[in-house]
């Protein structure tokens, strides 16, 4: 993953922690910063959370509203090779797209009332099939997600630009 980040980007900010499970299986975790200063940097950020992301097909996204979240979810999805249209699914919860005969799922949980209504939806079926999953307001559903992931949280900075903190848990 390193030598992806320093290739696509020279100067990123890297930082490197440990920590030990309860299993005593010590884990190192990778914490990759990227600043985004435009649109034109964003096939080059998906590259880098893809190809880093440790295997992991599940990303939470955390980030303001406006930060770019489903912006930065809409060039995942086209680096993965999807030619469908990618929107936000605010209203639907989940939309569905298609690469071959694979699955992305992008869920806004934004509007969830409670972690219920993620239950009463199925969220289980999707998060456990194997396909990726790009989730917006992950807060909303705290004790519903998986023991594996990738972080993605997205800071509107004063000029404008974006830092993209990329941890896999």
């Amino acid at each position: 993953m390193l030598n992806a980040v320093k290739h696509l980007f020279g100067a990123v900010h890297i930082a490197v922690r440990s920590f030990i499970p309860q299993d005593d299986k010590p884990q190192i975790f990778i914490k990759v910063l990227i600043t985004v200063q435009s649109l034109q940097d964003l096939p080059s950020t998906a590259e880098a959370i893809i190809t880093g992301s440790a295997n992991n097909r599940i990303f939470l996204f955390y980030g303001d509203m406006g930060a770019g979240k489903t912006t930065l979810i809409k060039e995942l999805c086209s680096f993965l090779g999807t030619n469908d249209v990618v929107t936000s699914p605010t209203f639907s919860i989940v939309n569905e797209y298609q690469v071959g005969k694979e699955s992305i799922y992008h869920f806004d949980f934004y509007r969830l009332k409670n972690q219920t209504e993620a239950l009463d939806m199925g969220y289980e079926e999707y998060f456990y099939a194997g396909a990726y999953c790009f989730i917006e307001w992950p807060e909303r559903i705290p004790d519903l997600l998986p023991a594996h992931y990738s972080n993605v949280r997205i800071t509107v900075a004063g000029d404008g630009s974006r830092l993209v903190q990329i941890e896999n848990i």
